[in-house]
């Protein structure tokens, strides 16, 4: 009998050749042992499958077959699972080192039911673009529309199965919404460390349907609104929880290169929540500069170089990572 907690990791992907093999690599260089790895693709025409085949040996299982989306594709997955823990990562996505083991020593330490670390954006060649450092929110923060990155959380598998996995009828805000619904009901934690690198890139739905967050979003205002578990909450402190979903809508319509739209979301979240949505304030410039000069907000200077991210070295050599040349040392 194992001492010690199984983990199992999905990933739902479909045509997703181009990363595919480095978030499977990304997977089984983690030093986790006791671990179950499956992946669930959407009948990829790619070259997926080759991927797939290759590393056959090495998975625990997959399949592929045609479904109706990402939350089809990871309720199937999870239904199939035996791990204590589960989670998903994105084809386009990866796991930074030791990132499995921290999950389940943070889940064992802190006595909670999910937990969820800091993670990193890269671009499409895996080199760095930003970090993203999370704080430790309850459910009010996360009804107000602070998002937490999704390759980036653990929970235990009761817990998915309590709140019945994940809304198929989302595509694009479906984690947030788990997330709430188990931040409800369990004691969730944030750990202050890097787990994951989030990748941003021309196909990634974050970019190429930046309108369909952006309407989720807004149903999502309406399902906490009415939803009978959550309207006191919503009833106490609609003006934040309004002013955060616009604020986010406008964030991803901004990125989506759409910045008439985000200026006017960025105007409705300054109408609910000033102090919060001025916070913000150089985005609102960027979408402003965006309108009058027809300049997308991809051309504008990125980032580069992430300071509070420790072991660039070891970094450097990680699957779907690129970090030479981009502000870290080389030696």
């Amino acid at each position: 009998m194992n001492s010690i907690p199984r983990v199992s990791i999905i990933t739902p992907s479909f045509n997703q050749a181009d990363f595919l093999e480095y978030t499977i690599q990304s997977v089984l260089k983690q030093d986790y042992l006791n671990l179950e790895y499956g992946i669930v693709d959407g009948g990829s025409t790619d070259g997926s499958l080759d991927i797939l085949k290759k590393y056959d040996s090495h998975l625990s299982w997959w399949i592929s077959e045609p479904d109706q989306g990402q939350a089809q594709a990871i309720n199937k997955g999870m239904a199939r699972i035996s791990g204590d823990i589960v989670a998903w990562i994105n084809s386009d996505d990866v796991y930074l080192p030791n990132a499995i083991t921290q999950a389940v020593t943070a889940m064992e330490d802190y006595d909670v039911d999910l937990v969820y670390g800091d993670a990193i954006t890269i671009d499409e060649a895996g080199s760095p673009l930003n970090e993203l450092m999370f704080s430790d929110w309850d459910l009010s923060d996360l009804l107000r529309f602070r998002v937490i990155c999704q390759p980036a959380v653990f929970m235990k598998r009761e817990v998915w199965e309590e709140v019945q996995g994940l809304n198929s009828d989302l595509h694009f805000m479906l984690d947030h919404q788990l997330w709430i619904k188990i931040a409800s009901r369990f004691r969730v934690k944030h750990i202050p460390s890097f787990w994951a690198a989030s990748r941003s890139h021309g196909q990634a739905k974050n970019v190429a349907f930046a309108a369909g967050f952006s309407d989720e979003i807004l149903q999502l205002l309406t399902w906490i609104e009415t939803d009978p578990k959550l309207a006191a909450f919503f009833e106490e402190d609609q003006n934040r929880i309004k002013g955060g979903a616009y604020r986010l809508s406008a964030r991803y319509l901004l990125d989506g290169d759409l910045p008439g739209k985000s200026f006017m979301q960025y105007c409705q979240a300054i109408r609910y929540w000033p102090a919060y949505a001025l916070s913000h304030w150089r985005r609102m410039v960027f979408a402003l500069i965006s309108v009058a000069t027809r300049i997308r907000i991809s051309n504008f200077p990125r980032k580069t170089g992430i300071p509070h991210l420790s072991d660039k070295k070891r970094l450097r050599d990680w699957p779907g990572l690129n970090f030479p040349g981009n502000g870290f040392p080389t030696n």
